[in-house]
């Protein structure tokens, strides 16, 4: 095999292994393993990149574990809903994805063990969740209630709570969360939920023909749009209420600016939204985890410079 011709396999297996990690949930991850460590930092006064560097080494792997065990079980659904993913258009066998998973899955569990015991918890309660939301015969994808709790609980609850920990425990042996933290998992929780409900609005067609019984076939799509911008309109005020207040290990005033400025932003950008139209759709829920990886920035800065 020539030179040019083992470049371009490389380029393009690789390519194709981003799109089965879904690249918008591995910029989540990361930004909330990095978010987190400078909170712990602005708290604790106390830093070493060591624990960072294997915390996101093991998020990483569960979250293609995770992804990827989602794909495996949905390949038909994806063909109508998501032709681009790579086992859904034939880039990658079903073998190759097992591979993928199983490997991804393992490393995150053995990366998170040399860890501690706070970071263990946390994968391991997430691979267990994410396994349920997918894999037959518990599959609780295919209840809406019940698929938004998965979401929201582990991107919410489990990886925030259980990073903080994480990383006090290896700076000073220390296992009590700040007010900081509360604030930041009510938010992400509760705008979670608004991701979760929303990201069945483009995919109508299969959900529908594969049974999948989301909200918005239940209630329609107009609904569910309004219902996730006016979730996430709700976490921006209690962000802004939480800046009124003065929480002390934030800087009230950059707290209340940049969450108007989010909230007036996301409100512009939702009257551009033809609801007719899939890609539309499509693109607004991208702008929705960007306003997600955002806050992962925004309220980290606020705690240091507080």
């Amino acid at each position: 095999m020539s030179q040019v011709s083992l470049t371009e396999f490389q380029g393009s297996w690789f390519y194709s292994f981003w799109k089965f990690s879904r690249p918008h949930t591995i910029i989540g991850t990361s930004l909330s393993v990095l978010g987190l460590y400078l909170i712990a930092v602005a708290s604790e006064g106390n830093y070493s990149l060591f624990p960072l560097f294997g915390a996101w080494v093991a998020c990483l792997c569960g979250n293609v574990y995770i992804v990827g065990l989602n794909q495996l079980e949905d390949v038909a659904i994806d063909k109508i809903n998501k032709p681009h993913l790579p086992v859904a258009a034939g880039e990658f066998s079903l073998t190759t994805g097992k591979l993928i998973v199983a490997v991804t899955g393992v490393l995150a569990l053995v990366v998170a063990l040399v860890q501690g015991p706070f970071l263990l918890g946390m994968v391991a309660i997430s691979l267990a969740i994410g396994t349920a939301y997918s894999l037959p015969p518990i599959r609780l994808k295919r209840f809406p209630f019940w698929a938004a709790v998965c979401i929201f609980s582990v991107r919410g609850a489990i990886v925030n709570l259980g990073l903080f920990l994480h990383y006090s425990w290896v700076f000073k042996n220390n296992s009590s969360i700040t007010g900081a933290v509360w604030v930041l998992t009510v938010f992400v929780l509760v705008f979670t939920f608004a991701i979760a409900i929303f990201k069945d609005i483009p995919d109508m067609e299969g959900d529908l023909l594969y049974n999948i019984k989301t909200l918005t076939l239940q209630i329609g799509k107009q609904a569910v749009f309004y219902l996730a911008l006016w979730v996430i309109t709700v976490c921006y005020l209690g962000m802004i209420g939480v800046g009124v207040l003065r929480l002390a290990e934030v800087n009230s005033v950059f707290l209340v600016v940049t969450h108007l400025v989010a909230l007036v932003l996301m409100w512009w950008r939702s009257r551009q939204v033809d609801l007719q139209e899939k890609s539309e759709i499509a693109r607004f829920y991208q702008f929705i985890w960007k306003l997600f990886f955002l806050e992962y920035l925004i309220f980290p800065i606020a705690c240091l410079l507080a």
